[in-house]
This record gives structure tokens, C-alpha cells and sequence, in this order.
């Protein structure tokens, strides 16, 4: 498969995230949902790699790949609890444009700290995609 097909895959899951996310976040704790969520993305996670046979992997990840994969998931685990408190407190359509501004700023965070070239076209897309995230709370 493409990176294409797994974008789209990733897309269409990433929505089913948020529709039942604000279902399940009904009357728990946003904290005690974020970690059964966590919970069961970790069992997930480990079992496709024992499937795969990929736990031989972990002995030769570097010291940095390690490091940033740990503050990456810091990063998740402070995303994930601050999405799932934002759920409780308004309506999915609200939260999740503004969530998806992630977009932009992932884009922003690669031309500065990943040297990434960025075109008008992209540039663009990017403008476009900050006002309809905020086209849907003013």
C-alpha cells in the first residue's frame, strides 16, 4: 500500500476517534478515559508487534530515536487528555477543527526544525485549513 492509503486509513480512523471518544467520554473522567483509551492502544500496539515479529527491533534503537519516541508519546498523552476534557466540554463539531489545527502546525514545526520545503500551494492548503478551523467557532 501507498502512503497515500494509509493517510486515508488513518483519516477515516482518526474520525471514528472523535465521534465515539464523545460518546464514551459521557460520565467518565477525562483522565480515567484517556488512560482505558491508552490502555487499549498499548495492547494493540504490542501485540501487532509480536504478530509481526518486530520485537528483536527494540534492542537496536539508539539512545536518540528512544528519546524522542518517549517525548513523543509525552506529547500524545498531554494531547489525548487535553481532547478528551475538550469533548466533555463542547460539542465534537467544535472541538475537533480546532484539534485538527494540529495540521498546520505540524507543518509549521517541519519547515522550521526538519528543514522541510514548503511551496505555495502547501502554504495555500495550510491557510486555508487555519481559516476553516476557525471559520466553525466565530
Amino acid at each position: 500500500m501507498s502512503w497515500l492509503s494509509y493517510a486515508l486509513i488513518s483519516a477515516v480512523a482518526a474520525a471514528l476517534t472523535a465521534i465515539l471518544a464523545k460518546i464514551g467520554v459521557d460520565g467518565v473522567p477525562s483522565a480515567l478515559a484517556t488512560a482505558i483509551r491508552t490502555a487499549v492502544v498499548m495492547t494493540f500496539a504490542w501485540s501487532l508487534v509480536f504478530a509481526l515479529g518486530q520485537q528483536h527491533a527494540l534492542e537496536t534503537i539508539s539512545r536518540r530515536s528512544m528519546i524522542f519516541l518517549v517525548i513523543s508519546g509525552l506529547a500524545t498523552g498531554v494531547s489525548w487528555l487535553a481532547y478528551f476534557r475538550a469533548l466533555q466540554l463542547a460539542p465534537a463539531a467544535w472541538v475537533v477543527p480546532i484539534d485538527k489545527l494540529s495540521l498546520p502546525l505540524t507543518i509549521l514545526l517541519a519547515v522550521v526544525w526538519l528543514r522541510e520545503p514548503v511551496g505555495w500551494q502547501v502554504a495555500g492548503g495550510v491557510a486555508l485549513m487555519v481559516a476553516g478551523a476557525l471559520l466553525t467557532r466565530v
